[in-house]
């Protein structure tokens, strides 16, 4: 059984995209079978909230559920699924994060994954999980504009933003919004299997997107670290040629050593990480805005040889510079 947990301030996008993803997934799977599935219980769904009663959306509007959240009805194999509750601002998380309801569903989340239930959550709803305790200690994703929010927060989680679905020890976390759709199907995949996770993508016509990387805007993943936003400022004067270590250290005005640890807790990035991001950030303005070749524009963000640019844009867009030049 699928449960969808809405609260207050549930984004109405995802959640309706939960929804059908799994609705898909049955009609599919009966479809194909000549009678009723051996287990009932296998991909119906239902919408709970804390209490029972209905909810207002992030958009507004009134939701109706089927019940409350009931720990006892849920057995090894549900699944849990929290999607984005509209805190799009370190306030609104840090307000999100007192209220009684998300402390409520906090616990029933830790309680519920003792019982062996898999737990997902996308968007502002993975700080929920995060509060909870079944990310410590693990790989975890997140809205990558919020990723110093959540880094700063819960610095026993080891956050790779750029990533749009990560699974560990049977907790999936997403990345904004919309990643709700490709969280929902990682999950089906694990618990139905990938052919029928393949084949909802592709009645639905939902493409996979391992990476947040290429919505990434870099204005949004600033600090407000004086030191670090010297960094920032000098790599983005000297994109183009080498730059060294021990330069970044004398712009912040510290030793490597404490610089790489300002840069570890603001961006969750190491110096080397830094510069290869914001070069890769020009140099997709560059595909996207001009008509320098691949190779123009790997000269001048810095990367002497073509091969290694379109290896390490790869890396950070999950695409190649070809690709996102588009037609």
């Amino acid at each position: 059984m699928f449960v969808h947990v809405a609260l207050d301030g549930v984004a109405d996008g995802p959640l309706g995209v939960g929804l059908d993803v799994v609705a898909a997934a049955r009609r599919i799977t009966l479809a194909s079978r000549a009678g009723p599935p051996s287990d009932p219980r296998a991909l119906t769904q239902r919408v709970v909230s804390m209490d029972g009663a209905k909810v207002v959306s992030g958009a507004g509007r009134p939701i109706p559920v089927d019940g409350a959240l009931r720990l006892r009805a849920l057995v090894r194999g549900d699944v849990l699924l929290v999607p984005g509750l509209s805190a799009v601002t370190e306030d609104a998380v840090r307000a999100l994060l007192v209220r009684p309801d998300v402390a409520q569903l906090a616990a029933a989340i830790a309680r519920a994954r003792e019982k062996g239930v898999t737990i997902a959550g996308s968007c502002s709803a993975t700080f929920v999980l995060a509060a909870s305790g079944v990310l410590a200690g693990h790989e975890a994703t997140t809205t990558w504009w919020l990723a110093p929010v959540f880094r700063r927060t819960f610095p026993d989680v080891e956050l790779t933003s750029d990533r749009m679905v990560v699974e560990r020890d049977g907790v999936f976390s997403a990345g904004s919004a919309f990643a709700h759709a490709d969280l929902v199907l990682a999950v089906l995949g694990k618990v139905a299997g990938p052919t029928l996770a393949h084949l909802v993508a592709k009645y639905l016509v939902l493409d996979e997107r391992p990476s947040q990387a290429k919505y990434m805007i870099a204005s949004h993943l600033r600090t407000d670290d004086p030191s670090v936003r010297a960094v920032e400022r000098f790599v983005a004067q000297n994109l183009a040629r080498r730059i060294s270590l021990d330069e970044l250290a004398r712009v912040a005005r510290t030793s490597p050593r404490t610089l790489a640890r300002r840069l570890r807790e603001a961006l969750g990035a190491t110096p080397t990480e830094l510069v290869h991001r914001m070069r890769v950030a020009r140099a997709r303005h560059l595909l996207e805005t001009t008509r320098c070749s691949v190779e123009e524009v790997a000269a001048q963000v810095g990367y002497v040889e073509p091969a290694a640019f379109r290896r390490i844009y790869r890396r950070y867009v999950g695409e190649t510079p070809t690709a996102s030049r588009g037609p």
